[in-house]
């Protein structure tokens, strides 16, 4: 299993790591909530869409069926915050539709109604409120994150339902608006990083890397833990970003609306691993600043599956993206020797209690660009739909008490980036 082999490449030992995941202890801190209150519903709040479409297709429903245990180790839990990808974008455009439907339930892949209506957001962080049957290393009124597979329902609604192991402890020094902006990040970075690029804290000092678009949500995660793990990090960002992504670790940066950017790169050494999170074009060039011959990585966020399967359908879609895969994988390696690979989002609780740690550490900042009410969801949309993000958007679905800052008013979004 992919968590299995993080957890191998981290190499996490028990005496230098925070024990999250014991049975009856080691839990993260607690929150009192009433159960027996939520066991006496069965609607929610949630936003939904229920066709495919522009911002207009979201809905603000007070009615939608509560999520319940089905399995013995699921868990339940109370969405306290919950943020934006660019997934849940194209996912509102009925992005990866096909596949995503296949993976949720193989029986439906005949049916046409989408899985109307449909919760869309991928970051949680909140408190259990119930538990399956074999549920062993949490209870509820544990605070916990965790991002959410696109297969299932999302976070923009007040509940959710999610294995346990797809959930960690959340961090101690977070709120849970800074909590909500990691985990799907987090997961794909860490995926993308370890799994397809082969880089961990033994394999990454002295590693040259280049980061594409390095201020969004999986690349200010991503420069924090190649930082971490001992890599030389390069980034390319746009001109407001250039201060972020240097207080995040970068230690150089090369702005990619420059006339020069692409000679400012190739005058570089090269690179041991890219990691692109922009795709498009820049593969085309990107690739030859690998270092040829010597087992460099090139790996991209960007790859055409979901949008190979919607085009084509199911199984032409996949004979297209396998068909571009091949002969990417086999163009590149005969060239210069360089390993072309995909990198993809990976459940994963384990690699976040990791996170967790580093965060908990002081080694790993969320970054927080924007910040709305559960009420002002299609605004939050809006806002990512402008681009260049410096971070994450952010939605506060409970309001925080016992202490925790109020950031923003009830009925007013405020913009905030974090100070590195």
């Amino acid at each position: 299993m992919a968590y299995t082999r993080l957890l191998h490449l981290f190499r996490i030992r028990a005496a230098t790591s925070t024990p999250t995941r014991t049975a009856g202890g080691g839990r993260s801190f607690r929150k009192h909530v009433s159960t027996s209150a939520w066991r006496g519903q069965s609607q929610m709040s949630a936003w939904v869409i229920d066709h495919f479409g522009t911002n207009e297709v979201l809905r603000y429903s007070d009615d939608m069926p509560m999520p319940t245990i089905t399995s013995s180790s699921q868990v339940i839990v109370q969405v306290h915050a919950a943020s934006l990808n660019p997934l849940d974008l194209a996912m509102r455009g009925g992005y990866g539709s096909q596949i995503l439907k296949l993976r949720k339930d193989p029986f439906s892949i005949m049916d046409n109604d989408g899985g109307f209506p449909l919760i869309l957001g991928r970051d949680v962080s909140g408190v259990v409120v119930d538990c399956g049957s074999e549920v062993a290393h949490f209870e509820p009124g544990d605070e916990v994150w965790a991002a959410v597979p696109p297969w299932k329902q999302g976070t923009l609604a007040e509940f959710v339902n999610l294995s346990e192991y797809e959930v960690s402890p959340r961090p101690k020094s977070l709120s849970h608006m800074e909590a909500a902006s990691i985990p799907y990040a987090a997961s794909t970075a860490l995926s993308a990083l370890v799994l397809a690029g082969g880089l961990c804290k033994e394999s990454a000092p002295d590693k040259r890397v280049l980061i594409t678009g390095g201020s969004g949500g999986v690349g200010t995660i991503a420069i924090q833990l190649a930082k971490v793990w001992g890599a030389h990090i390069t980034v390319t960002c746009s001109p407001n970003a250039v201060g972020l992504v240097r207080g995040l670790g970068a230690d150089e940066v090369v702005d990619y609306t420059a006339e020069d950017a692409i000679d400012l790169l190739e005058m570089m050494e090269k690179f041991d691993v890219i990691l692109d999170c922009v795709g498009g074009d820049t593969e085309e060039w990107v690739v030859g600043l690998l270092k040829p011959w010597s087992g460099a990585k090139y790996v991209t966020l960007v790859s055409p599956l979901l949008f190979q399967t919607d085009s084509h359908g199911l199984l032409d879609g996949f004979l297209h993206a396998g068909s571009t895969l091949s002969t990417k994988v086999i163009q590149n390696m005969i060239s210069n020797g360089v390993f072309y690979r995909w990198g993809f989002y990976t459940p994963d609780g384990h690699g976040l209690d990791e996170v967790s740690r580093l965060i908990d550490a002081g080694k790993i900042l969320p970054v927080v660009e924007a910040q709305f009410p559960f009420s002002q969801v299609p605004q939050a949309f809006q806002k990512l739909e402008h681009g260049h993000a410096r971070g994450k958007t952010v939605i506060r679905v409970i309001e925080e008490k016992d202490g925790e800052e109020q950031e923003m008013g009830q009925n007013m979004a405020q913009e905030t980036t974090t100070q590195i």
